[in-house]
């Protein structure tokens, strides 16, 4: 059988850092061929060669798709032949319909005018077809992320894709919205269709790909057929890094009793209401301490109220009639904004890096000193040359990989994002840090680099709360994890007797009504 798709020896330079040397990569018809490698692997700008974002004449070699060669000079020309991308940042418009949505590049139309019948008609076909349920007249801004993935694979499909790129599409999902995604791309598998999944999730790329192809340093490292036998993690991860990595996480002995510190921060009765929706309590009476020198999980499905808390604690960031009390080293603390939080001592890592995180179209040096301009100022005027000194010191420290710390923060990889968000609430001395979902994104090697921080600053004797979907992550980093469920902690493990069996049991034995009454109950 003939490859729907073949890249053949293809090279792209940005002046004189090469991203790609001559790669070459094939899709099969009907194949799931996943596209693996550590972030600055050079996998997105493959896929954009391959989809027109980079014309033809910008790189080198060729590209064969469905026996002849193509040379596609912007995504509408990939996209008239079937290849369709969808990023890992969703390209919906939140206040527009499903069905506008989906449509809203090649909508139905009679006599030049739009057939809104038709629009509604089809929707409701390719929203069966992904399995969504909704209304196709539903604002995309209702919903979660897990149901504006499958618009945009809907929308996909509107185009009559006969080659669809994934990249990151389990990122932001839950374990059920991720397995019911993965259902979907075996299924267009069984009707022929042919899928890219670009995906640091070892354990779903391993389940549903035919072959799964090795990218390093801009290079083609080895293309692994799943269909002559299971592929090992461990094999994919020594093939993205060059090295054995004897341990997925950095050795730690889990501290307990007289190893820890004094309690260095302190919740008592912590109630939120939605911020929109004054009704809807989102946290529950919750009780909540953290040691110096200790790492504290918090587990929990998707929607359990662990971001809500974390931001409510960080300067009342959501919610409303936000009730209970607070001590931050044996003293009760103001964390009614989020100047006061910091200067109390308390940095969020946010989950969303690229909103809320980072100012993307600035450099290296002045997101790092952003929280703390009273640290590199005088008489409340900035030394840029103390500013420089600063973020050169955390570039070092942090095995930032970059030009300079003048370079752009929107064109690092996502694990060097990673790292400057750290180190610009690192810069402001936290006594506790909050870190939310901090490896979301990021590839097993920089994940390896942010479990050594996070042990590092534990070692140190800061508090450190981690928020993670990843269980396996939470069991290999944590002292104790909490576990949380519809807005209240309803178990707590020590981190050496802590399995994911244990942690989905206190999850799912905990009913809305036992979940009122907050609190930790092991």
């Amino acid at each position: 059988m003939s490859p729907i798709l073949e890249m053949r020896g293809i090279s792209k330079s940005f002046g004189p850092v090469k991203a790609l040397s001559d790669v070459s990569f094939t899709v099969e018809p009907g194949e799931i061929h996943a596209l693996v490698g550590e972030n600055g692997a050079g996998k997105s700008t493959l896929m954009k060669v391959l989809s027109g974002v980079y014309p033809h004449g910008s790189y080198d070699g060729q590209i064969i798709y469905e026996g002849t060669e193509q040379q596609f000079r912007d995504i509408s020309g990939s996209e008239a032949k079937g290849i369709i991308i969808i990023h890992q940042e969703l390209a919906l418009i939140p206040l527009l319909s499903i069905a506008e949505n989906i449509f809203i590049a090649n909508p139905p139309s009679r006599f030049g005018v739009i057939d809104r019948g038709a629009v509604h008609r089809r929707a409701l076909a390719l929203m069966k077809t992904v399995g969504l349920h909704e209304d196709p007249d539903t604002l995309v801004t209702h919903l979660g992320v897990g149901k504006q993935q499958l618009v945009e694979i809907a929308k996909a499909l509107s185009k009559e894709v006969k080659l669809l790129i994934l990249d990151e599409p389990t990122a932001s999902l839950n374990e059920t919205d991720s397995a019911a995604l993965l259902d979907l791309l075996m299924a267009f598998r069984a009707r022929g269709i042919s899928s890219i999944l670009i995906s640091h999730k070892l354990n779903e790329v391993s389940r549903v790909a035919d072959r799964i192809t090795v990218l390093r340093d801009g290079r083609t490292v080895d293309t692994l057929d799943c269909r002559q036998g299971e592929v090992e993690e461990d094999r994919i991860i020594v093939k993205m890094v060059d090295r054995d990595l004897e341990h997925r996480y950095p050795q730690r002995e889990p501290k307990v009793g007289p190893k820890l510190g004094e309690v260095i921060f302190k919740v008592e009765d912590w109630s939120v209401f939605h911020p929109l929706h004054a009704e809807r309590q989102m946290v529950r009476h919750v009780d909540f301490e953290v040691r110096a020198g200790e790492i504290v999980g918090i587990a929990g499905l998707m929607g359990a109220g662990r971001t809500e808390f974390a931001m409510s604690l960080f300067g009342r960031s959501y919610g409303q009639k936000i009730s209970g009390r607070v001590w931050l080293e044996g003293k009760p603390v103001d964390l009614s904004s989020v100047r006061k939080a910091i200067d109390a001592g308390l940095a969020y890592v946010t989950e969303d890096r690229k909103e809320l995180g980072l100012i993307l179209s600035d450099d290296i040096r002045r997101n790092i000193s952003l929280a703390h301009l009273d640290g590199i100022a005088s008489a409340r005027v900035i030394d840029e040359m103390r500013e420089l000194k600063v973020a050169n010191g955390y570039r070092g420290r942090m095995r930032i990989r970059s030009s300079s710390v003048y370079q752009e923060v929107g064109k690092l990889s996502g694990g060097n994002q990673q790292k400057v968000v750290l180190s610009k609430w690192l810069f402001t001395d936290p006594k506790l840090l909050i870190l939310d979902e901090p490896t979301r994104g990021i590839d097993v090697g920089a994940k390896y680099e942010i479990y050594t921080i996070i042990n590092a600053l534990a070692d140190a004797g800061k508090g450190v709360v981690v928020i993670s979907s990843e269980m396996p992550e939470l069991l290999g980093i944590c002292d104790r994890i909490c576990v949380m469920n519809q807005g209240a902690f309803v178990g707590e493990f020590p981190g050496k007797e802590a399995t994911q069996e244990k942690i989905m049991r206190a999850i799912m034995r905990h009913d809305t009504k036992e979940t009122r009454q907050g609190g930790l109950r092991p």
